[in-house]
């Protein structure tokens, strides 16, 4: 008689710690797919891009849209206000661009890109690499890439 009581116990007891344990975990973080599926929609309410507002420029220090410099270590996001760069992970360029404010937009969907002319021995492989996944992430989220020579 007294184990079919321990056994309900048991079982009670079970309960309550999967019910605590399940309710105090933390929820599923946000899926990436759909992070940049939703950055990609936020980038196609962009107009395409107007090559007559930009294709006269002598050099490339009045450009206004995205400028991306391909490093070894990822893709630099450049703010052209204060020439800060942020550097960030192939993977994280599509949100980054999908979060700038339509006003970071004046010549439509286009992106000036560049590679970082400092490096390394080896280096070549990874610039490749990262140039490569920048490349497909920004076709894939039809956005036109305006290649500008390492200096």
């Amino acid at each position: 008689m007294i184990w079919w009581r321990l056994a309900g116990l048991a079982t009670a007891l079970a309960a309550v710690l999967s019910f605590v344990l399940t309710s105090c975990s933390a929820p599923p973080g946000p899926d990436p797919a759909a992070l940049e599926a939703s950055a990609a929609a936020r980038i196609l309410t962009i107009p395409a891009t107007s090559p007559e507002k930009y294709r006269g420029m002598i050099d490339q220090k009045g450009w206004r849209n995205p400028y991306l410099i391909i490093k070894t270590g990822g893709v630099a996001l450049l703010d052209p206000d204060n020439h800060e760069e942020r550097l960030l992970k192939p993977e994280e360029l599509a949100q980054a661009l999908g979060n700038l404010p339509r006003s970071a937009w004046p010549y439509g969907r286009v992106v000036a890109v560049t590679e970082n002319s400092v490096r390394g021995p080896g280096d070549d492989v990874a610039i490749r690499k990262n140039r490569a996944l920048v490349a497909g992430t920004l076709e894939s989220m039809h956005v036109l890439i305006h290649w500008i020579a390492p200096a």
